[in-house]
């Protein structure tokens, strides 16, 4: 995912990186549930580095879970390869950030990737492991071109730059959670209707970005789960293809776009805009069970005369009581209420 983050009037752009690198105070942590590419996450400490002095130092407070998969170039450039395959055969693509996230989810769910531990320990065991899962992915798409060798030569680099920063990620949590008082806070990557199992399937990303995925991505036992805090923007946006039955294709939306500045971080893409779906914010509250809310960007709506709400998708003319699994109906049925600014 990215975010942009903000800080003494800097601006920085993060996909890898923590948001929390910035407190030179904190001790930021990279958990198990995310999949690194290692490349991308020193160019993107470099190339924020020279925004200002706010990530001096990084190295020195960011600790990465020994679980965590890697993401590898081939993963890119087959995720690539898979949207174009969807235009072609369907006629449609999912919108991939092309970062390679599918992919290497898909190696892990098939027992077959590689996670920072193989990489920081026996590099000659993990060569051998490399040129298997390299070769596994040649044999699947018969055009994708890879340097085994000269990634392996990257890839053992990268892997001295990376040894003083990676930990054991279960106990380093179980330090934290039990030791000294400690303030944590846990940064999840996109919102919750991309989550692969609760999303808009199958436009949605590879991993569990609901509650759920503080225990799966971290090793958090759910007891420890304290207040949650949903983040909810004053109207609905999605950065790609899915379902938006909410969505204003006209200028109301393009006055959102603009003076949100909506433009996805990882892909430059300009963010679909339209009104505050009141039924995603149900639906996300059952699966999270938010403590509290934190709305946002209401300052967007300012210059608007009248603002309009998503109460209800209704389907052959009766309300529907929850969410649907089927992406068909939000394309078609929706109910708005109004409400009228006052001066």
């Amino acid at each position: 995912a990215g975010h942009t983050v903000v800080v003494d009037s800097v601006e920085y752009d993060f996909h890898l990186l923590p948001s929390g690198v910035l407190n030179k105070k904190a001790i930021s942590f990279i958990g198990n549930g995310v999949v690194i590419h290692l490349p991308g996450l020193f160019e993107e400490a470099e190339k924020n580095s020279q925004k200002g002095s706010g990530l001096q130092g990084w190295e020195e407070r960011l600790k990465i879970s020994d679980r965590a998969h890697i993401v590898f170039n081939f993963h890119q450039a087959v995720d690539g390869i898979q949207e174009q395959l969807r235009q072609q055969q369907a006629g449609k693509n999912l919108g991939t950030t092309k970062k390679g996230i599918g992919p290497a989810y898909s190696s892990k769910a098939a027992r077959n990737g590689l996670r920072v531990c193989d990489l920081v320990s026996d590099f000659s065991v993990f060569e051998e492991k490399f040129r298997v899962l390299a070769g596994h992915f040649q044999t699947t798409y018969p055009n994708l071109n890879i340097d085994i060798d000269a990634e392996l030569e990257q890839l053992k680099g990268y892997a001295e730059r990376l040894r003083p920063l990676v930990t054991d990620g279960v106990y380093f949590m179980h330090k934290a959670l039990n030791g000294p008082s400690k303030k944590i806070l846990v940064e999840g990557a996109n919102a919750a209707l991309l989550d692969i199992d609760f999303g808009t399937y199958p436009f949605v990303t590879s991993s569990n970005c609901t509650v759920g995925g503080v225990c799966t991505g971290l090793g958090v036992p759910p007891s420890h789960v304290g207040r949650v805090y949903g983040v909810v923007k004053a109207y609905t946006t999605r950065v790609g293809v899915g379902a938006f039955p909410t969505e204003q294709d006209n200028d109301t939306g393009d006055l959102l776009q603009s003076r949100g500045r909506e433009f996805g971080v990882t892909t430059g893409r300009r963010r679909r805009c339209g009104w505050l779906d009141l039924v995603l914010v149900r639906y996300a509250h059952m699966v999270n069970g938010f403590s509290a809310i934190a709305l946002t960007k209401l300052d967007i709506l300012d210059t608007l005369p009248e603002i309009k709400i998503g109460i209800t998708y209704t389907v052959d003319g009766k309300p529907l009581p929850s969410f649907p699994g089927k992406l068909t109906i939000c394309y078609t049925f929706s109910y708005f209420s109004h409400i009228t600014m006052q001066q």
